[in-house]
């Protein structure tokens, strides 16, 4: 064993059954105690070994041993503690993705149809974008929504000209829309789409829509929550949705959105990610300042589902039921008050889809089917404020 540090064991996740144990170490600028993620980690980002996390916490699950290098400690982690305007407003350290993946790799691993699956966790550290393709005549409202509703519906690009699905107009500024995506295909760089047909679902979860896309369409990226993730993860706040490969909980709410022109009774839909009680402050510290992809949450306690109009958190309208980090269903009065477990909401970019619904738009929508983004070229430092 290496002379800087000294690990205890952890294991894989086995039998749905998770503990959380702290690790002994002897390394002289890490804390005689810590903890860290799980080993599965390792396998769900792509990681060929625990040593190219970074540092993070660690859960240990099971019986089976695996030796944490000592490597582990001397990593610098994703975010750090940066002021940018404000105290303890966490801003991205510029490192490399330790996985093989990049946000070209993954699109053009969509294209061809060999990734078709959600993407929370795909490429940390390159920014994920959800789309919707309207008619031209709907771009204007559609751009003064984003505007007026920057939470939900934070623009980061839009097709160059009417019609093109391969060259994007940057809203990031100082962020070219080449250097946002450069081989890009709004068409097939989507691991799976909705379409509307006149404000109605007519496709579901569909894997090309080349036929449907139009001379007449006009695609919007809006930013996603899965950006921050690896944010998160790093300071030992793993979402439970990506620590079990399932796609993050998406609910309709009653929240009203500033009206736009045509989009007048539009209404927000929300992400959710179960943080106890305790960490939630650190939850906001950390999202706050990634504003171009919803930022900080909008709402956290039981108190607030019922104030959102969510009437059964078990039951999303989008994505996969909520879990805890054990795999156990969330449910309201676990535990004493701070270690309770309760729902934490971030604005959404399924958003955008269900104005659309609600606005009855006629004409044919392209949407990404939630959860699966389009990965992009540009990283997390490049959208998050630098003062």
């Amino acid at each position: 064993m290496s002379n800087q540090g000294k690990a205890a064991l952890c294991g894989r996740h086995a039998q749905g059954k998770i503990l959380t144990e702290s690790v002994g170490v002897s390394v002289s600028n890490v804390e005689k105690e810590q903890r860290f993620t799980m080993c599965q980690v390792a396998d769900h980002y792509g990681f060929d070994n625990i040593a190219d996390i970074p540092r993070i916490s660690i859960t240990r699950a099971a019986d089976v041993p695996v030796v944490i290098p000592s490597t582990l400690f001397t990593m610098a982690p994703i975010a750090l503690d940066q002021a940018v305007d404000q105290p303890n407003l966490h801003k991205p350290t510029k490192t490399e993705s330790s996985t093989r993946d990049t946000g070209e790799s993954i699109r053009l691993a969509a294209r061809t149809g060999a990734y078709d699956k959600q993407t929370s966790g795909a490429a940390p550290t390159y920014v994920q974008a959800n789309l919707i393709a309207l008619p031209s005549r709907f771009a204007a409202d559609f751009r003064l929504l984003c505007k007026r509703n920057p939470v939900p519906c934070p623009l980061l690009a839009e097709s160059k000209e009417v019609g093109r699905w391969d060259e994007l107009k940057s809203w990031v500024p100082g962020v070219t829309g080449k250097e946002i995506a450069g081989d890009v295909d709004l068409r097939h760089d989507f691991p799976k789409y909705m379409v509307y047909e006149d404000g109605k679902l007519a496709q579901s979860h569909c894997r090309d829509v080349g036929s449907i896309w139009s001379e007449d369409h006009v695609g919007f990226l809006i930013g996603c929550s899965f950006s921050f993730e690896a944010a998160l993860a790093a300071e030992g706040l793993i979402p439970s949705h990506m620590a079990h490969g399932r796609n993050v909980p998406m609910y309709r709410t009653t929240l009203p959105l500033c009206p736009a022109g045509v989009f007048s009774q539009s209404t927000y839909v929300v992400s959710m990610r179960p943080f106890r009680r305790r960490d939630i402050e650190k939850v906001r510290d950390i999202t706050r300042s990634y504003v171009a992809t919803h930022g900080e949450p909008i709402a956290w306690g039981w108190d607030a589902a019922t104030r959102l109009g969510i009437k059964d958190i078990s039951k999303p309208d989008f994505g996969d039921s909520p879990i805890l980090p054990d795999g156990s269903v969330l449910v309201q009065g676990v535990g004493d008050e701070a270690e309770e477990f309760v729902p934490v909401f971030w604005g959404c970019g399924v958003t955008p889809q269900e104005a659309v619904r609600q606005a009855a738009l006629d004409g044919p929508v392209i949407g990404h089917a939630p959860g699966h983004m389009i990965v992009l070229d540009i990283r997390d430092w490049d959208i998050v404020p630098s003062t």
